[in-house]
Formats: structure tokens, C-alpha cells, sequence
């Protein structure tokens, strides 16, 4: 009971504060707390990876599926288009000379 009455004590004075005091203190608090709950997610955070190893961490990725999921997905390959009329030599002249005209530019 003691202790209740030294922290109802302890709340007056602060709201006796003025508003800037206030503000300080509140932003003081917040920032600690912050800090804290902030340092407790890294501890849990690396506990969380260091249990995993290399294929934990794979599996919680998902990577697996995903691969699998890759082979699902048909090839497709570039359909080759002839020109009829032109050689491939022709072609490879043309193609040269555009690249000429590009770098004429």
C-alpha cells in the first residue's frame, strides 16, 4: 500500500511538470522502451537463425518449392524466322551495315 502511495506521489509531480517537462519525459520513456523491445527482437531474431543451418533457412525460404515450381513452367525457344530470298550471308551483311549506320550517328 505504501508503495501505491509513493507512485500516485511520484504521477502528481510529473503532472504538476509543465507541458515541455511532460513531453520530455514521455519521449524519454518511449525511446527506452524502444530500445529495449528492440534489443529483444535481435536476441530472438539471432536465436531463430542460428537454429536454422544452411538448409533450415532454405526450407524456410522456400526454395525447394519454388524449384519446383520452375521446372513446371514450359521452355519456350525463339522461333526462328526466314527470310525468304536472302542467304545468311546476306543477313550478316546487312546486319553489319545497320550496325555502321548506328555508330555513324
Amino acid at each position: 500500500m505504501l508503495k501505491l502511495v509513493k507512485i500516485s506521489v511520484f504521477l502528481k509531480e510529473i503532472q504538476n511538470l509543465p507541458e515541455q517537462k511532460r513531453k520530455i519525459i514521455r519521449w524519454a520513456i518511449v525511446i527506452v522502451i524502444s530500445l529495449g523491445l528492440f534489443f529483444w527482437w535481435i536476441q530472438i531474431l539471432k536465436q531463430n537463425i542460428g537454429g536454422f543451418g544452411k538448409e533450415g533457412m532454405r526450407n524456410w525460404l522456400g526454395i525447394p518449392q519454388l524449384q519446383e515450381k520452375l521446372k513446371d513452367i514450359p521452355k519456350t525457344e525463339m522461333p526462328k524466322f526466314e527470310i525468304p530470298g536472302i542467304s545468311e550471308e546476306e543477313l550478316k551483311k546487312i546486319e553489319e551495315e545497320i550496325k555502321k549506320e548506328e555508330l555513324n550517328k
